[in-house]
This record gives C-alpha cells, sequence and structure tokens, in this order.
C-alpha cells in the first residue's frame, strides 16, 4: 500500500504548493541578508569609533578598518581626566538637565494630553491646532526671543532654560503622542469613576495616568535621548566650562587641544554613548509597546 502511494505522481496543484513555499522561503532569506547588510551599514561608524578609541593616535585615521593591531587603554583615563574636573562631572551635569527634562516632559504632557483628549473648552480645535503647528517651526526661529527673555531674568549660564520650558508642556510631539493614546482608553471607564464621584484630578491620577505607562515610557526614552545629546540649546544658555554637559565637554576637548588626542575623544564618546545604549536597552519594549500602540489609533 505504501509502494503505491509512493508510485503516485504528484499533482500539478502540490507542485505548484512546493514551488510557492520554496520562493517564500527564498525571498524571505533575501530579506534577510538584506536587513543584516543594511544594520551592518549603520552600525559601522559606531564600531569604529569604538575600535579608534582603543588606537594609538597615529593608527586612528590611516584605515577605515575595524582591525586592532595596537591596543591603547590609556586612551580612556586620559580622556577621563582632560580637564580641571573628571569627565563624570560633566556626566553629572547632563543627568540633571536630562533628569529635569524628563520629568517636566511627563508632567505637563500629560496634563496638556488629558485635556485635549477628555476635557470640553471654547476653540479646543483651534488651539490644538496650533499646538500641532508648533511641531514644525525650527527651533532657530524661537531661540533669539527665548534667549533675550531668559537673559533678563537672569536665567543665562544655568540649567533653568534647559528645564524650566519642559514644565510648561513645551514639546508637542509627546503631547500629540499622549492624546493619541487617551482617545484609544474606552471614556466608559471616566463615567464609571464620575459616577463614584470622582473629578477630573482624581480620573486623571487614578484611572487614566495608570494607563497610559507605555506612553509615558515612550515620552521618558525619547526625551533622554534628545536632551542627552542635545548640543546646539546648550552651547547657547552655557558658557560656564563647569556647567557643561557632556556635548559640550567633547567640543571643549577638541578645541582646547593644538594637536587634538582623538583616541581620548573617542573613548569620551564612547563613555558617552553607554546611557544612551543602556536606557533604550531597559526600555525597548515599553518603547515598541508605545509607538504600536499610539500608531494604531
Amino acid at each position: 500500500m505504501t509502494d503505491r502511494a509512493a508510485a503516485v505522481p504528484r499533482t500539478p496543484t502540490v507542485a505548484r504548493s512546493h514551488g510557492r513555499r520554496g520562493q517564500r522561503r527564498i525571498r524571505a532569506l533575501l530579506k534577510h541578508i538584506l536587513l543584516i547588510a543594511c544594520a551592518l551599514m549603520m552600525l559601522y561608524p559606531v564600531l569604529w569609533m569604538v575600535v579608534s578609541s582603543l588606537r594609538p593616535n597615529s593608527e586612528i585615521f590611516r584605515s577605515a578598518g575595524l582591525t586592532l593591531t595596537h591596543l591603547r587603554l590609556e586612551n580612556y583615563s586620559n580622556g577621563w581626566n582632560a580637564f580641571s574636573h573628571p569627565f563624570s562631572h560633566y556626566l553629572i551635569n547632563s543627568l540633571i538637565v536630562v533628569t529635569g527634562a524628563i520629568l517636566g516632559n511627563l508632567f505637563a504632557c500629560s496634563l496638556a494630553a488629558y485635556a485635549f483628549a477628555r476635557l470640553e473648552f471654547k476653540a479646543k480645535r483651534v488651539w490644538f491646532a496650533i499646538m500641532l503647528v508648533t511641531i514644525m517651526l525650527p527651533v532657530h526661529v524661537i531661540i533669539v526671543p527665548q534667549y533675550v527673555l531668559y537673559s533678563q531674568l537672569g536665567w543665562v549660564n544655568t540649567f533653568l532654560p534647559l528645564i524650566v520650558p519642559k514644565f510648561l508642556a513645551t514639546d508637542a510631539f509627546f503631547i500629540f503622542l499622549m492624546v493619541q493614546f487617551i482617545r484609544g482608553i474606552p471614556r466608559e471607564i471616566d463615567e464609571a469613576a464620575r459616577i463614584d464621584g470622582a473629578g477630573h484630578a482624581r480620573i486623571f491620577f487614578h484611572v487614566i495616568l495608570p494607563l497610559m505607562v507605555p506612553a509615558l515610557a515612550t515620552t521618558a526614552i525619547f526625551t533622554f535621548i534628545w536632551t542627552w545629546n542635545d548640543f546646539y540649546t546648550q552651547l547657547i544658555y552655557l558658557t560656564d566650562p563647569d556647567k557643561y554637559t557632556t556635548p559640550l565637554a567633547l567640543r571643549t576637548f577638541v578645541d582646547q587641544q593644538s594637536a587634538t588626542d582623538w583616541g581620548s575623544v573617542f573613548a569620551m564618546s564612547v563613555v558617552s554613548l553607554v546611557p544612551v545604549f543602556l536606557v533604550f536597552l531597559a526600555g525597548q519594549r515599553f518603547l515598541l509597546r508605545g509607538i504600536a500602540t499610539t500608531g494604531g489609533k
């Protein structure tokens, strides 16, 4: 019986099915190869920087390859102690600015998003449209009036211009992201809380906010990355070297040296990337969940 079944030729339908299955496997394999190649292409500058941080200065710009012939760990110790303060001083300054920015965005943007998503007030659509327009407004357009304002307040050369605006919900992108998330939460939950006697404050802090964890995590991660890597705004407002953040310290490292120690520069660049990498790695689950949820509403 088995020999007879084996002797029966395959029908054209079965053959076509096997052929399609083989084509799908080949296409999937080619897609994975292409994605891996693109990933390696994008990671190459970072890998080259890491390798260059371990090379002597004379070998850094000689080759674009990733081979390491001479290991020079002194680049890290030299870069760490290159200034009057250890490099940890500038990392702490960046951490202060980033922490204030994250707290400000989480507090102010969530309140503004709740107002746009749940409250009814006059000209609500107009204010929401104005808020969206500010997303497209370049920072260079408003930097001059902002600098004049903060200079008159005596905030220049302090961390206040980098932190205080975040508590005024100035990042419209995060407001829009949270509005989309809140709109996806059923209103029946609000109505049930209102029947129990809860007001807007209680509904927001005890009902809506706990459900917004993916959106809040996304906001925190993006705020950390953007603020940590911000160079332009910090360069405008911080003039005292003692208050320099990590990007400004790296720029000063290059400017102050007549013969730049590029190995130390790349070493401290690697050090400055470690917090960003760790934050992204720790919050990747919330980041993907938050973007997927808000994008699907």
